[in-house]
């Protein structure tokens, strides 16, 4: 069941054309948003996205480009500000991964996804909360961080230490940005059943592997991209105008147990 929370709203989502970022598209058109931006690198799945959030009733914006610019981070902010008036929703989501031993681990792998998960991250949040000050409006922040931030994943150090920053980066901006009434948060997903999950594993067999191995999350199973929507739309709205500078863990229990999960979350 969804509401009307976002009614006349703005967003701008990283990473929407698949996984969690599609689903949180969609459900912000279902509760009511108006304008959609949806920034993806996959110019094919944004437009695929737009489709979907404007067959419900909002209009979609289809942003190519990658977040590591800070060039294209402006210039998407700047659509958005151009097309709706001003932004009320940053949701940065996009992010990248791999599967790389610490002692194997080269400083351009290292590099490439703190570039994409912290540093894009920063600069997404600087040039949207100076869009969302600039009118005395505010607005909303909004993270996809991870329990690999939370603590330790084999063969993920880069991911882990990206994520952790994230969390820390939200406490940091939270309370810098309370005096222009913008509310900053992040969601820390468990192990998902998305395309990142899917490309990491490498196949079918893996990936119904990876589901099997969840007696270690006390649900049992993968977490949907729907699951984590709701917790951003509950985010973004009215309802948790009182939330700031907060981690909200949705794992199926995962990060209560003394487990590690083996396979990495995404």
């Amino acid at each position: 069941m969804t509401c009307d929370r976002l009614t006349g709203k703005s967003a701008l989502i990283t990473g929407g054309g698949s996984g969690v970022g599609r689903a949180t598209a969609l459900r912000f058109a279902e509760e009511g948003a108006t304008t959609i931006a949806v920034f993806d690198r996959d110019a094919a799945a944004a437009s695929q996205t737009v489709a979907a959030v404007e067959s419900l009733g909002a209009r979609g914006i289809p942003l190519v480009g990658d977040v590591t610019s800070r060039t294209t981070c402006q210039s998407a902010v700047d659509e958005v500000v151009s097309v709706h008036g001003r932004l009320d929703v940053l949701i940065s989501n996009a992010g990248a991964d791999g599967d790389a031993p610490f002692l194997e681990m080269t400083d351009e792998e290292w590099q490439r996804v703190m570039d994409v998960n912290l540093t894009a991250s920063f600069v997404l949040g600087q040039v949207a909360a100076r869009a969302m000050a600039s009118d005395g409006q505010g607005g909303v922040i909004l993270y996809t961080a991870s329990i690999s931030g939370m603590g330790a994943s084999d063969g993920d150090a880069h991911y882990g230490v990206s994520k952790a920053g994230i969390i820390n980066l939200v406490q940091s901006m939270a309370i810098e940005l309370i005096a222009h009434r913008i509310r900053v948060n992040c969601v820390s997903p468990g192990p998902l059943d998305t395309p990142l999950s899917r490309a990491l594993l490498g196949s079918d067999e893996a990936m119904e592997a990876a589901r099997a191995s969840y007696p270690l999350v006390p649900m049992g199973r993968l977490g949907k991209p729907d699951e984590i929507a709701a917790a951003y739309a509950y985010l973004a709205s009215d309802d948790a105008g009182y939330t700031t500078g907060q981690n909200l863990v949705i794992d199926g229990g995962n990060h209560a147990t003394v487990f590690v999960n083996p396979v990495g979350t995404f």
